[in-house]
């Protein structure tokens, strides 16, 4: 027979059985401590849960001295990317990580791309990381005037794509095609704007940013007043592009635009030096009388109206101007050597400012002689 001593009777822990010399101890056995004792054990193993989950939240992650990069590829889950860091050693408890992902809503979206992990980072962080969508990215300016070459230096530079690739994209039939781009290359499509770029990005996903956010700020407004003038989306870029490259201060865009405007009108050479040395060199050289007679499909001196296409990446404000050219009769113009420009009306008085101009030159280099043998 079972015997227990009468103190169990009175709720006193712990309680002895004794069956046939066999002595037990209950420690739940009475009813009013049984509840009592499992609160307590639930309430440590509670504490024992939070204490492993924020050890191994704020343990730095199992990645040694090094920095790592890893990629998360299009398309990829969340657990798809918990087993991705499981396999590179990064993330120690997998189930865990996919369960504080679930409760804080990470799981449902991940952004692809690369992910640096850093010695100093803890299972928290690689989350927030991730919560962030925070990936390696290429920061890329693109500034007005920028052409083609200068752009694919950039992109190069950050190993987006080689200079040859881009090149053969710039002008690649079925990618044009795809963007409704009527021109030669993709020469004043790439909108002058700062982009961040992703690093792994395909190459013509990362130059399609540049150009639908050329469509995003040429629309609307812009493109009913193109309409308007009778012109099309490349020749509105084609002449900003050439006032971006003709103007320096924001004062003249308008007023250079209704230059050339008038000369269209008159069906006259829009002779704009910029498109001389377009594709021959840099815009930084100098431009010469030969590369004024050379004959180029851009060459303004050599060709009727506008080039095929554009000669550089035109801003906002050249756009703005190519729209609204103000109302001058102006034919001419010739720099003052000063950033500002003189305009003319007839080839007479055009040349009287070229000659000041040429006066000029000489007189400040004359100074510039002085100073020297001083």
């Amino acid at each position: 027979m079972w015997s227990y001593p009468a103190f169990f009777e009175k709720g006193i822990l712990p309680a002895v059985f004794n069956k046939d010399g066999l002595t037990i101890i209950c420690l739940f056995c009475h009813p009013k401590t049984m509840k009592r004792n499992i609160t307590f054990i639930a309430a440590g193993v509670v504490i024992l849960c939070g204490l492993y989950i924020l050890i191994q939240l704020l343990t730095p992650l199992p990645v040694g001295n090094k920095n790592i990069e890893i990629e998360i590829p299009k398309g990829t889950t969340f657990r798809q990317a918990a087993e991705i860091f499981s396999k590179e050693g990064v993330i120690n408890d997998k189930n865990l990580f996919l369960f504080v992902g679930r409760i804080s809503r990470i799981d449902r979206k991940i952004r692809a791309g690369y992910y640096s992990i850093y010695s100093s980072m803890n299972t928290l962080d690689l989350l927030r990381v991730l919560r962030k969508g925070q990936i390696i990215e290429y920061e890329i300016t693109v500034v007005e005037g920028d052409s083609l070459r200068e752009i694919a230096d950039k992109l190069a530079e950050k190993g987006i794509v080689d200079r040859e690739d881009f090149r053969d994209l710039s002008s690649d039939a079925d990618f044009l095609s795809s963007y409704h781009i009527a021109a030669p290359t993709l020469e004043g499509y790439l909108f002058p704007d700062t982009y961040k770029i992703p690093k792994g990005m395909d190459p013509e996903d990362a130059i399609g940013m540049m150009i639908n956010r050329m469509r995003e700020k040429y629309s609307g407004k812009l493109a009913q007043r193109a309409a308007e003038i009778g012109f099309s989306e490349r020749e509105v870029l084609t002449l900003a592009s050439i006032i971006e490259k003709e103007a320096i201060t924001d004062e003249e865009r308008p007023l250079i635009s209704a230059v050339y405007y008038n000369r269209l009108k008159k069906k006259m050479p829009l002779q704009a030096d910029p498109t001389a040395i377009y594709g021959v060199k840099s815009s930084r050289e100098k431009i010469t009388a030969a590369d004024v007679r050379r004959k180029t499909p851009y060459n303004t001196y050599m060709i009727k109206g506008l080039p095929p296409g554009p000669i550089a990446s035109p801003g906002t404000k050249s756009i703005m101007a190519a729209l609204y050219p103000a109302n001058v009769p102006y034919l001419y113009f010739v720099s003052n050597n000063d950033g500002t420009h003189r305009f003319s009306v007839t080839a007479e008085e055009h040349e009287k400012a070229v000659k000041s101009y040429r006066q000029k030159k000489l007189e400040e280099k004359e100074e510039a002689d002085i100073w020297k043998g001083t």
